[in-house]
């Protein structure tokens, strides 16, 4: 082993380790994708040959030649063995995307070392020698002819590599967020701030989002999806995503300093299996504190096997440093994206770690609580804190993962997708629990009838001896249902209404949050802290003839911030009459919302239209979500209206501070 530095301790073989892998059973669960060297002309995709002539001749030279060579690099010591396990990451690396692009799989996860998104087209840097993922993407364009690939960057180093290949190519959208603290953390590179936003015919298509102070949380990167990522993302349409996949961002690691725990990378690593047709591919780049990153890449493979999504952690509220980049960067790109155009967004002065204080207590705010980070006794600390984290967050997966009542056994037999028929409750034993508990909400037959199907099917859920339900029901059902759950011991349920419905139940406890999608207005209504309502004309984007998208600004903008911040344990969607979202919208609607409740979801549904249910089944199931197509931007009185309760809600349900007004 030649080792020139200190600043290579950290990045070792141990990174690799299959070993929590195997203890949580999911090395079975997956396909083996068998690595190979990547060849010259794979790497000359990305290098120059100068560059891929100099790497191969490292193989071949003694210990001072090679530190010699090392030394025109920044951060880079080459083994005469690097250059060989170079070519297998890259190697690994479009196998993987072979594997997806064929359909042999549906997603993956490479794991390689060294990592790539510090290289650059003539140079290696910080620990990388060839790009893999920008690798990956130019081969991905030439075999398969792809026009679209996005990739997220979530290590906690700003992969300038992959930018300066990728600036000026509009066909590839860069996404980092990264450790910057107004350019004093490495590379320390002016072009890593918000303001870097491509060049030429590619501009917009370079998004950095730079943290500007450690200790950025679940809350801060939840945020920065929402309000930055997604929405543009889903405006982009990509073919194909790719991750470099940096866990130096997960707590206790020493380079990032960060607090984020490892469960958020399940929750990211769902959200953008919503986008590309589920065509996903994380490739590892960083993660040095070796337990947060082995319990990170397992949470990531666990969701890209579609395990429920554990319920995440933390307070819901990004810090104001977070707030601050998050608007500059919507500000920065507002001129090239439909998502962001009748948006309120201005850039802010990053006075909460710019302030003259700060600087006069902590002149040098990175080396302190690097000095710290780094002992022992803190590494230690840290395994002892993921060690319980993770007993107390991960729980037995449900057996059955959809159910349905066998009521609707023929409408079960057209979804074409695996469903567990449940018996419907005796009728006997209903109408005790009405007459008992729900007597007031009861009005009709219709409702009394439905009532078997229902709560069978709730129960089922509410027992976790299934992950998700359907039942083909009035909506009318949904109070008993709503009131059924809290009276079982859920404290916290989120209830979806799509479509115009009157039945709202009491949700001044707060153990009820509703939040209703509709035409028009409800009479009566107001919004209050628990209860809003959106009259929205939302129009599915597969809808060439479509007036507006106002889907994306709702969702994302709103509901999602709002149902995070409120970390149900039970959501239920109820999609009722004269619904104005279309089939592709209910059925993201109803993927995004999984990742919420440990994946809990029940689904009411009053049409019986059999597209819809097959829809909404195959959401519930795991399948992919279809690609929406075309995008068409939101209206600018929806995105109006929707600002308005954004200003009105934010200090109840932090997670919506990062668009619109602040109150700070």
């Amino acid at each position: 082993l030649l080792i020139f530095s200190p600043i290579c301790d950290i990045e070792v073989p141990e990174r690799l380790s299959y070993e929590q892998l195997k203890r949580y059973h999911l090395v079975e669960r997956c396909v083996h994708v068998p690595a190979r060297e990547g060849s010259a002309e794979e790497i000359l995709l990305v290098h120059s040959p100068e560059h891929l002539e100099v790497a191969k001749s490292t193989e071949t030279m003694n210990e001072e030649e090679l530190k010699r060579v090392s030394g025109n690099y920044d951060a880079f010591f080459f083994h005469p063995n690097t250059y060989r396990c170079a070519r297998l990451a890259v190697g690994a690396t479009l196998q993987l995307v072979d594997a997806v692009m064929s359909g042999k799989v549906c997603n993956g996860m490479a794991l390689v070392r060294p990592p790539g998104h510090h290289s650059q087209r003539n140079a290696a840097n910080g620990f990388c020698l060839f790009n893999n993922v920008a690798i990956a993407a130019e081969y991905a364009k030439l075999k398969y002819g792809l026009q679209r690939i996005l990739i997220v960057d979530w290590d906690v180093h700003h992969g300038q590599g992959t930018q300066y290949i990728f600036e000026e190519d509009p066909s590839v959208l860069y996404f980092s967020w990264h450790r910057y603290e107004h350019q004093e953390f490495w590379p320390s590179l002016r072009e890593s701030d918000y303001d870097a936003v491509g060049l030429g015919k590619a501009k917009g298509f370079n998004i950095n989002l730079p943290w500007n102070k450690i200790g950025m949380g679940n809350s801060d990167y939840l945020a920065a999806f929402f309000h930055v990522l997604l929405p543009m993302a889903f405006e982009f349409d990509p073919e194909l995503v790719l991750v470099s996949s940096g866990y130096d961002s997960g707590i206790g690691d020493p380079e990032g300093q960060m607090n984020a725990t490892p469960e958020v990378f399940a929750h990211l690593t769902h959200f953008l299996m919503q986008l590309a047709n589920g065509k996903l591919c994380v490739i590892l780049e960083g993660g040095y504190h070796l337990k947060s990153l082995s319990e990170s890449v397992c949470m990531t493979v666990k969701t890209l096997l579609r395990d429920p999504v554990p319920q995440i952690t933390g307070e819901m509220a990004p810090c104001l440093s977070a707030i601050e980049s998050i608007q500059n960067v919507r500000a920065a790109h507002k001129p090239y994206w439909k998502c962001l155009v009748y948006e309120d967004t201005s850039f802010l002065q990053n006075l909460s770690t710019k302030s003259h204080l700060m600087k006069k207590d902590n002149p040098n705010p990175s080396s302190e609580h690097e000095s710290k980070i780094t002992n022992s006794d803190e590494t230690v600390k840290v395994e002892r804190f993921l060690e319980l984290h993770m007993k107390n967050i991960l729980f037995p997966v449900p057996p059955i993962r959809t159910a349905m009542s066998t009521d609707s056994k023929g409408s079960a037999h057209l979804l074409h997708v695996p469903v567990h028929l449940v018996k419907e409750m005796d009728k006997t034993e209903i109408k005790t629990l009405v007459s008992g508990f729900y007597a007031d909400l009861v009005k009709e037959d219709k409702t009394l009838l439905s009532l078997g199907s229902t709560l069978a099917v709730l129960d089922k859920i509410l027992k976790k001896e299934v992950c998700n339900g359907i039942a083909a029901s009035p909506t009318s059902s949904v109070a008993v249902a709503l009131r059924h759950s809290v009276r079982f011991g859920f404290q916290r349920v989120l209830c979806v209404f799509v479509g115009d419905m009157q039945v709202v139940p009491n949700t001044e406890d707060g153990k009820i949050l509703i939040i209703q999608i509709c035409e028009k207005e409800q009479s009566g209504k107001s919004s209050s802290k628990h209860c809003f309502t959106f009259v929205l004309n939302i129009f599915s984007l597969l809808l060439k003839d479509a007036e507006g998208n106002d889907f994306f600004s709702a969702v994302l903008g709103f509901i999602l911030p709002v149902a995070y911040s409120y970390q149900p344990n039970l959501t239920v969607v109820a999609v009722g009459p004269n619904r104005s979202l279309g089939i592709s919208g209910i059925s993201l609607l109803f993927t995004l919302l999984q990742g919420l409740a440990e994946s809990r979801i029940f689904a009411v549904i009053e049409d019986t239209d059999v597209n819809l249910m097959q829809s909404v089944a195959k959401a519930l199931v795991g399948n992919s979500t279809p690609r929406f197509g075309v995008y068409v931007p939101p209206t600018q009185g929806k995105v109006h209206k929707i600002k308005i309760l954004r200003e009105q809600f934010q200090q109840d349900w932090k997670m919506l501070q990062c668009s619109g007004k602040l109150f700070v």
